[in-house]
């Protein structure tokens, strides 16, 4: 399978309401594609997180239980370094504008 995250959204489940959907076609062709590297970022993608001036950064603890933090800053504060890593400044306290 060409995506990864068919191999984990497309449950055999999944795939029978697609097909009583009339969906199951299309996402079917996209399985059999051509192999991506999604796992990578594309110089848009780098383009777009430059803009950016906040992001939500998730994780899970050893609970189980989500942990979602907001980070912001001025624009270009979070920067692409590759194509597979993101780095960014962390600010203390609340940045006013």
């Amino acid at each position: 399978m060409s995506h990864g995250f068919a191999q984990i959204a497309f449950t055999p489940t999944v795939q029978k309401v697609q097909e009583q959907q009339g969906s199951r076609t299309a996402y079917a062709r996209m399985e059999a594609g051509a192999d991506h590297t999604n796992h990578r970022l594309s110089t848009a993608e780098a383009a777009f997180i430059a803009a950016r001036d906040s992001f939500y950064m998730g994780s899970v603890g050893e609970t189980g239980w989500p942990y979602i933090q907001h980070r912001g800053g001025p624009a270009g504060f979070v920067r692409v370094l590759d194509d597979a890593t993101i780095g960014f400044a962390d600010f203390r306290g609340k940045l006013c504008r």
